[in-house]
């Protein structure tokens, strides 16, 4: 089997979670949450790369205030379907020193790495740290007991899921909905 036919396989056999207008609806309501919080902060979004471009780019169309995306890049996957050490590839390139910051990601599984982005913009100085989410991993392995983000788009099973801007290694991110891997692809 060509990888090609692997990753078809992989996305054949996934069950979906969320279809794309369930996504968009829940990204809709993310967006009306920030805006009556954040409208007037002039905030700073900071995009998790890889995983969160689709998601702030979704995100930001519904977003109806003065902001600024930059981007950072930290993870521990590694196109793997499990965390590392945190590895920065590219930290913040842009100025937060007493800025509203929104640090925006793919999913809050464990939570190391949206922790360690946070804590590292308190050092640099941001005002304020926000955390924004497109899924939230429902399991009781979290970094913190009762860790929780700040603006939070859907909650998922205890499962490995990718679509919406979140890989099955390297690959699915372009698919629209929020898909579980089969447990024999894992």
């Amino acid at each position: 089997m060509t990888d090609l036919e692997h990753f078809m396989a992989i996305r054949q056999r996934a069950e979906c979670l969320f279809t794309f207008d369930e996504t968009e609806q829940a990204i809709v309501r993310v967006a009306a949450e920030m805006t009556a919080e954040l409208a007037n902060s002039n905030p700073l979004l900071m995009t998790v790369m890889t995983g969160a471009v689709v998601f702030v780019g979704r995100l930001a169309a519904h977003l109806d205030f003065p902001l600024e995306i930059s981007y950072l890049h930290a993870t521990r996957y590694r196109n793997t379907t499990s965390g590392d050490t945190l590895q920065w590839k590219v930290p913040p390139q842009q100025d937060v020193k007493d800025r509203t910051v929104v640090v925006i990601d793919d999913i809050l599984d464990e939570g190391h790495t949206l922790a360690e982005v946070e804590r590292h913009l308190q050092e640099l100085g941001a005002q304020a740290v926000y955390t924004a989410v497109l899924v939230d991993k429902t399991h009781d392995r979290k970094a913190f007991p009762g860790q929780r983000c700040d603006f939070t788009g859907l909650q998922v099973p205890d499962r490995y899921v990718f679509g919406s801007g979140m890989d099955y290694r390297g690959y699915w991110r372009n698919t629209g909905g929020i898909h579980a891997v089969h447990p024999d692809d894992l």
